[in-house]
């Protein structure tokens, strides 16, 4: 069995932890520390950043660290660059575990933009729009006086303008739960980013059956290497002793 660094954050890394760890891996999952009272993975846990790419290269040798995989978040693009350098730099096996994205079906409204600054610039004066973005880039968004803004996050938002409202939750939730906020905030613009996955998707099915219009961020792309988009593909990756 491996010792295994897990890069976590996301629904499949707390899955992938917990089957890693039932078959006789020495699983550590690794956390940015972002957000308060974060899921506990099974196995070991380690809370905050490495220190760039040299600072992982150099965990991944002091741990003697024999798997690394990167089960971020879509949108991590700076940690997914950093743990490509640093498992090359160690000569460590690295895996992209990276859910699918989602795709428009038959009644989506969908807008897709390269970066929240474009989402932001996207949405027409006056709209009410619904913010699924998480609390670290809304400046964008907050900068424009002319929109009436909901913005939902796990983590508080200081100093939020007049013109917005915060509203504090965590996922997965329900269609018919997400179908009612738009339909009680009035919203006609829902933005987003396309991080894929089921956990977080009753919002875009709520806006479909609404009408209701999507910016859709697309996500970065990640680094040349080794990708699968399901947790069981990374489980043989890890029990595949010819790595």
């Amino acid at each position: 069995m491996a010792r295994v660094l897990i890069l976590g954050g996301t629904t499949e890394a707390l899955r992938l932890a917990e089957a890693a760890v039932a078959a006789g891996h020495a699983v550590t999952t690794s956390l940015a520390g972002r957000t308060d009272s974060p899921r506990r993975p099974a196995g070991a846990l380690r809370t905050g950043g490495f220190g760039g790419a040299e600072g992982l290269a150099e965990y991944l040798r002091g741990e003697a660290v024999e798997r690394l995989l990167d089960a971020t978040h879509p949108f991590a693009a700076r940690i997914a660059a950093n743990a490509a350098a640093a498992a090359e730099a160690a000569g460590v096996p690295r895996l992209k575990l990276l859910r699918p994205a989602w795709r428009p079906l038959d009644g989506d409204d969908w807008q897709p933009v390269a970066s929240l600054e474009a989402a932001a610039a996207a949405l027409p004066a006056g709209c009410r729009a619904l913010l699924t973005i998480g609390r670290q880039e809304l400046a964008p968004f907050l900068a424009r006086a002319d929109l009436t803004l909901v913005v939902r996050t796990i983590e508080p938002v200081e100093n939020l303008p007049p013109n917005a409202r915060l509203i504090r939750a965590r996922g997965p939730f329900e269609p018919a739960d997400e179908t009612a906020l738009l339909q009680a905030e009035r919203i006609d613009r829902l933005v987003t980013k396309n991080a894929g996955g089921k956990a977080a998707s009753a919002k875009l099915e709520a806006a479909r059956r609404l009408g209701v219009a999507v910016v859709m961020v697309e996500r970065p792309t990640p680094p040349a290497g080794p990708t699968v988009a399901r947790v069981e593909a990374a489980l043989a990756w890890l029990a595949d002793t010819s790595r």
